[in-house]
């Protein structure tokens, strides 16, 4: 059993590659979209 089958993704093949890039795009997308997001605003004329 794996490491990451223990903690918060507790289903079998939590770390296959597919699944870990799919979560590791959705998260720095979000977070660009909030840097951007907030770029804007701040500097919104």
């Amino acid at each position: 059993m794996s490491d990451l089958d223990r903690g918060i993704m507790k289903f079998k093949n939590a770390d296959k590659p597919l699944i870990v890039a799919i979560s590791a795009t959705v998260v720095i997308g979000s977070i660009l979209v909030l840097i951007i997001w907030a770029l804007q605003t701040a500097y919104a004329a």
